[in-house]
């Protein structure tokens, strides 16, 4: 397969950090591709790496060797500006913590991504489309009675649901998510996984990290780190 079979393809990243006087080595070498429209879910535990692959994969960090190609282009190859593009308009981000800011409302915790993007004139000729888009989200997820509520104000599980409209809000071709139900109870936990199944029924492209291979079965495929490298690749189909 060529590279443009794939929307995101990872060959030989290595990744260490400096921790005092010692370099702790996370990454040691991974491939990984992921076409377009795929539900991959990146399993391993504890201090495996999937969490700063998954910040690579984003353009959040980068590797120390080796490369990430969005769509057939090197991302190591765009200017901090067009990384900036990169991570506000390609890639939508699910954290486990939610990062809403408690002093916006719900609603404008979601279109925050658009103003993010924009100038100050931008946003003006922009704003009418980004509350209406922001509204269908909300609407979309069951939360259309919670626009004007402040996050803190929230379940763990319609916060989550917030994270994912915001994540969603300027349309992007790959979701990434970390441990997305590791704050949440079982079933509230559930009910964000099948947000996800269905985003990727609709053809969103999503990359999810667990630590649970019981959620880790919900993906189409799964991957799993151990020490730092790739052990296996699985279809849960299979």
């Amino acid at each position: 397969m060529s590279d443009n079979d794939f929307i995101l393809k990872a060959e030989g990243i290595h990744k260490s950090y400096r921790m005092g006087a010692t370099r702790v080595t996370v990454l040691k070498g991974v491939d990984l591709a992921v076409k377009k429209g795929e539900f991959v879910a990146i399993v391993g535990a504890s201090g495996s790496g999937k969490s700063t692959l998954l910040h690579i994969l984003g353009a959040l960090d980068k590797p120390d060797k080796g490369l990430v190609k969005f769509e057939g282009r090197d991302l190591s190859r765009h200017s901090s500006g067009e990384l900036n593009r990169f991570r506000n308009k390609m890639v939508g981000f699910v954290f486990q913590f939610y990062h809403l800011l408690d002093e916006l409302s719900v609603l404008e915790n979601v279109f925050l991504p658009v103003m993010a993007g924009k100038s100050i004139v931008g946003w003006f000729g922009s704003r009418r489309w980004a509350k209406n888009r922001a509204k269908e989200l909300l609407e979309q997820f069951g939360l259309s009675q919670r626009t004007k509520h402040k996050p803190y104000q929230l379940s763990g599980g319609e916060r989550q649901r917030v994270a994912i409209g915001r994540a969603l809000m300027n349309e992007p071709r790959l979701l990434l998510a970390d441990e997305p139900t590791g704050n949440l109870d079982s079933a509230t936990g559930n009910g964000i996984l099948e947000v996800l199944e269905k985003l990727n029924s609709l053809g969103q492209t999503i990359v999810m990290v667990t630590h649970d291979e019981r959620i880790a079965q919900r993906a189409g495929r799964i991957v799993t780190l151990v020490d730092g490298k790739i052990e296996h690749k699985s279809c849960k189909d299979l």
